[in-house]
């Protein structure tokens, strides 16, 4: 008599089971390389593509605030205070957006096999860390060629690129349910993302605004991660407020995220 196997859900939404993650860690590492493939597969310059767009955008934005806003980035050069905000942003808008997609983008492999489907979404998030990885040594080789010492603050800058991946694991996961049952969230995103980088201190220095507007704007949780990690990186003093702010507000969008993604995930296969 053949066995029957029933695969069911647990009872609690909120449960994050990081054993069966674990286990299904090759598969994670596979889909992640497999992403990361894809995103330069048949391009003539490939991965230059990872430091092209930055540097133009930093450029551009050198030109449009350093020389015409006249935004002074106190103690360290206009191009670096905008590409250590740029690495950090391109990231987290990256990985929200290739994540937000990534259930969309695997039809077969969420409707016909079983695991845990949270490694969608986290393994198109990782991909990211590649360009992360590439654009820091652009950084560090402007931080030389403007003669701007490295801090032994540094230490302290993978804390901030955790924080920054947790917060764009956290969005990516909750949009990647939202849009299968919401096609307008594909819509929607680009939108949203672009009002977040103009509010996100990316381009002008935080100190530029009333103490009123950085309280406010410190409930945005990339100002606590971006003064965070440009204080690692440049040495200058940490700003706690924000960082702690950052904190609390990214941990309570990934309970949140993880959340809504339990709920949703018993009609993925239906929906796709």
């Amino acid at each position: 008599m053949q066995e029957t196997i029933k695969i069911s859900q647990k009872n609690s939404s909120l449960i994050l089971d990081l054993k069966e993650l674990w286990s299904f860690r090759e598969l994670l590492y596979f889909l992640t390389l497999r992403d990361i493939k894809v995103r330069y597969k048949q391009t003539a310059i490939g991965i230059i593509w990872a430091i092209l767009q930055p540097v133009l955008t930093t450029a551009i934005f050198t030109v449009i605030f350093s020389s015409f806003a006249k935004f002074e980035s106190v103690d360290i050069p206009y191009p670096l205070f905008a590409l250590s905000g740029l690495l950090i942003w391109l990231f987290v808008n990256t990985a929200i957006t290739s994540a937000s997609n990534s259930l969309i983008g695997h039809v077969n492999l969420v409707t016909k096999v079983y695991f845990p489907r949270l490694i969608v979404p986290f393994s198109a998030a990782f991909a990211g860390l590649v360009d992360l990885i590439i654009c820091l040594a652009l950084l560090l080789g402007l931080m030389l060629y403007y003669g701007v010492p490295i801090s032994g603050q540094i230490v302290f800058a993978p804390l901030f690129i955790l924080l920054a991946t947790i917060l764009a694991l956290s969005l990516g996961t909750l949009f990647s349910a939202l849009n299968v049952r919401f096609r307008d969230v594909k819509h929607a995103l680009p939108f949203a993302l672009q009002i977040w980088m103009f509010s996100s201190a990316i381009f002008f220095p935080l100190n530029s605004l009333s103490e009123k507007w950085r309280f406010w704007l410190s409930f945005n949780p990339l100002i606590g991660i971006l003064e965070g990690f440009r204080s690692s990186i440049f040495g200058s003093a940490f700003d706690w407020r924000s960082i702690a702010i950052s904190i609390s507000v990214t941990l309570t969008l990934f309970v949140v995220s993880i959340f809504v993604f339990k709920q949703l995930e018993d009609d993925f296969a239906d929906l796709i």
